[in-house]
């Protein structure tokens, strides 16, 4: 229920956003008529249309938004005839007939109930098919839901009550504008005035969506950004992690659920297809990651470890791979991923997310202990408390039977990105460099999925960044459009990442870093040198700042010198 009052409430915010704009004279073409026969038929089916569509969307893959983008190719010329017919109608006399037809049905006052109210719905379609909300937070958390859990009732349920809430606010703007057209007709008699006025509106709106001017300039020059409100929703209902069960050397374990089915993995590295049923009378430990994920990188070489220390004891480690960004998916770079972090364990590869909802996992990393029977015995998120964990696996080893357990606990003595976090409360939060989650950005509102020239602030305040340069920003990624595109971040933490992939035919970008304006020098990460030079040659984390001393607040700015570079997040160490 929290969730649908935070889909609704989303939806209800969309009246705000400056891409909403565009639409709304369509919306207005209608205000001076009944509600019920013309407004309410129109917002339904605008509700309905984007439903259907943010479903396809989400669920259905590109084919699904090649399809809308054709669909508003059509709304726009049914909407330009809308727009032609209300600024003239004798001009309408010299449109061919059956935009004309078309015309008449979607503007003029029909005396029969149904047809109006289907010519309405129809104009509704029409809108929703144009309908492009920028896509804030909430958006952003319904539709990746939406992916990960894939087509079903629930999916449709949360993106309709996101679409009505958007409806409802813009019937409350509907029945303002009616007054108010209303009250210009009476005191003006200016009623032809206004409906020129409407038609001249509709084909700007028409002319705005189709130069992009609904998700470029107008998402640059929002006057309400509803951005930070929608994230404030989404912190107030989202749950807070389960409190990790303390656990000490002997303490009885309590039976947390069964072993899931493995079946759903889509490919095995390192080993042949394992089952729950072909691990019974094994203590067995699932390892939730992802090959770009800090967490995960910072977790592994306890995991290693302790599937080296214990194979020969009755320990399975299977470590399943479940992707966060698209890249992720792809098979031979989780093979590489594999060879060169040492991951010589069983890998599930669970693209489908069916072992990931099996468990009902919401984190990276995620460790499951299961013991020889089958069952759920523990479960830890996150990184550290490694000495316990290890505990819960001798105390499940010592229950199957074993003995001779080797002593001592595991100190893997990590180095590079594996090495474990600063430990510094203050360090900078993991931020999304893509549009569906990216937050503190200081350097205007961002395009969506249009190129853009950006330009970084002189000044940042702590945990902002900015871009610079020209950029085309994605749902979960931006691309550098041109060389000496830039990325300005005042970051606080030890460690700097970000994950970056090469351009999309795979060359490589070089790149600069920066610190203060300076080189790194002493404070340069892995993946760069004494003077901040580096290449990105395949899709991962890259390790680019590691201060030699303290972990205080510094700026850091990358230039790439070549175009095509793709940046996902930053993270913090």
């Amino acid at each position: 229920m929290l969730v649908l009052i935070l889909a609704y409430l989303g939806g209800v915010l969309t009246i705000l956003s400056p891409c909403i704009l565009p639409v709304l004279p369509f919306v207005f073409a209608r205000a001076d008529r009944p509600f019920a026969r013309n407004g309410l038929p129109m917002l339904l089916g605008m509700a309905l249309t984007f439903a259907l569509v943010a479903t396809l969307a989400a669920v259905g893959g590109g084919w699904a938004i090649r399809a809308n983008q054709y669909g508003r190719i059509v709304a726009m010329v049914v909407l330009a005839v809308l727009g032609l017919t209300l600024l003239s109608s004798h001009l309408a006399e010299w449109i061919s007939r059956p935009f004309v037809a078309l015309g008449n049905k979607l503007t003029q006052r029909s005396d029969v109930e149904g047809d109006s109210a289907w010519s309405a719905a129809g104009l509704g379609v029409a809108t929703g098919l144009l309908w492009a909300p920028c896509a804030g937070p909430i958006l952003g958390l319904l539709l990746t839901g939406a992916a990960l859990n894939g087509a079903s009732v629930q999916t449709t349920l949360l993106l309709l009550t996101y679409a009505a809430g958007a409806a409802t606010s813009l019937a409350l703007a509907l029945v303002v504008g009616g007054r108010v057209f209303a009250l210009m007709k009476r005191s003006l008699g200016a009623g032809e005035w206004v409906r020129r006025a409407l038609g001249a509106l509709v084909l700007a709106g028409v002319a705005a969506i189709a130069l992009g001017v609904d998700t470029g300039l107008l998402t640059r020059v929002s006057l309400a950004s509803t951005g930070g409100i929608e994230q404030k929703l989404i912190d107030a209902v989202r749950p807070a992690p389960a409190p990790q069960p303390m656990v000490k050397a002997g303490d009885p374990l309590p039976i947390e659920g069964e072993l899931p089915s493995l079946a759903g993995a889509t490919q095995w590295l390192n080993s042949t297809a394992l089952s729950a049923q072909s691990l019974r009378g094994k203590v067995v430990l699932v390892d939730f990651w992802t090959y770009s994920c800090i967490n995960c990188i910072r977790s592994l070489p306890y995991v290693r470890g302790w599937a080296d220390k214990y194979k020969d004891h009755g320990l399975v480690v299977i470590g399943v791979h479940a992707p966060e960004f698209a890249f992720e998916k792809e098979p031979q770079n989780v093979i590489k991923a594999v060879k060169d972090l040492g991951v010589d364990y069983p890998v599930a590869l669970d693209n489908e997310y069916a072992i990931w909802k099996g468990f009902n996992n919401e984190y990276w990393p995620a460790h499951y202990f299961i013991d020889g029977q089958g069952h759920i015995r523990h479960h830890h998120f996150g990184e550290g408390e490694y000495d316990q964990s290890e505990d819960v696996i001798r105390q499940l080893l010592t229950e199957a039977g074993q003995t001779n357990l080797p002593g001592g606990y595991v100190q893997p003595g990590a180095q590079g990105a594996e090495a474990a976090s600063s430990g510094d409360a203050q360090r900078s939060p993991e931020t999304y460099v893509g549009y569906a989650r990216a937050e503190n950005f200081a350097g205007g509102q961002v395009a969506h999925d249009d190129a853009w020239d950006y330009r970084a602030p002189a000044t940042l305040m702590a945990n902002q960044w900015a871009l610079g340069g020209r950029w085309t920003v994605r749902e979960e990624s931006a691309r550098s459009d041109s060389a000496t595109s830039r990325i300005v971040y005042r970051f606080r933490g030890r460690d700097l990442h970000l994950v970056l992939g090469p351009s999309s035919d795979g060359k490589p970008v070089r790149f600069r870093v920066t610190i203060d304006g300076k080189v790194p020098a002493a404070d340069h990460g892995m993946d760069t040198d004494a003077d901040g030079n580096g290449t990105v040659t395949s899709q991962r984390l890259y390790q680019l700042v590691r201060q030699a001393g303290g972990t205080g607040e510094r700026t850091f700015e990358i230039t790439f010198l070549d175009p095509g570079v793709q940046a996902y997040a930053f993270t913090f160490g």
